[in-house]
């Protein structure tokens, strides 16, 4: 499956995004939560990073510091640092 994170805002308004092909139970489960928490998105606040986590063609948005401990970690483990 591939998935992709672009992290926006912030302080500075630097843009990020990494892209992966993962494959694997672990990664299964993270993306079918992260999907399954679409509806629940929240906005963010003033100066905080937002998500765009794209997974086969489905995208959920998300912000912090409201992520849900699903998408806290995919983000983590695509782009390889803290979310």
């Amino acid at each position: 499956m591939r998935i992709r994170v672009r992290r926006t805002g912030g302080f500075a308004g630097i843009e990020r995004s990494a892209e992966v092909e993962a494959t694997g139970p672990e990664w299964e489960s993270l993306a079918t939560a992260v999907l399954a928490e679409e509806a629940q998105a929240a906005r963010g606040v003033p100066d905080g990073f937002s998500y765009e986590i794209t997974i086969d063609g489905r995208t959920v948005r998300c912000a912090d510091p409201r992520l849900t401990d699903a998408q806290r970690t995919l983000v983590t483990r695509v782009l390889k640092e803290g979310a």
